[in-house]
């Protein structure tokens, strides 16, 4: 795993405080999967950062997932994400442009909506 400091760092430390209140307990109510997240600074699949977002225990972590295979995973350069996070890119079009790449159940990947961020305001 790369030790590579990435501005979504900070958006995940906002995303666990996010998931703790009201309305992020609602989405954890409504969406209840595992998610996990792969940031790279330049080319997706070169010096990834791994984030798992655990929507069935609660909890926003840095590092693969353990606990077999997260029901989708996301692959994206960090400024793509951040555009998709703060809802600057629609992420269909960013799936279309190839900026976000996904593996796993497509279902689960549409369920994981811009809604699961905190608001660029609280940014």
């Amino acid at each position: 795993m790369a030790t590579t400091k990435l501005k979504s760092d900070n958006l995940f430390e906002m995303m666990k405080i996010h998931l703790d209140s009201d309305t992020g307990k609602e989405l954890i109510k409504n969406i209840g999967l595992v998610y996990q997240i792969n940031i790279t600074p330049k080319k997706i699949g070169f010096d990834e950062v791994s984030y798992i977002v655990d929507l069935k225990k609660e909890e926003v972590t840095k590092g693969k997932y353990e606990g077999g295979k997260p029901d989708a995973t996301f692959s994206f350069k960090n400024d793509d994400f951040i555009r998709v996070a703060t809802g600057k890119m629609n992420p269909q079009i960013a799936f279309m442009r190839g900026a976000m790449k996904i593996k796993g159940s497509l279902s689960a990947a549409q369920k994981f909506t811009p809604d699961i961020f905190p608001k660029p305001a609280k940014m």
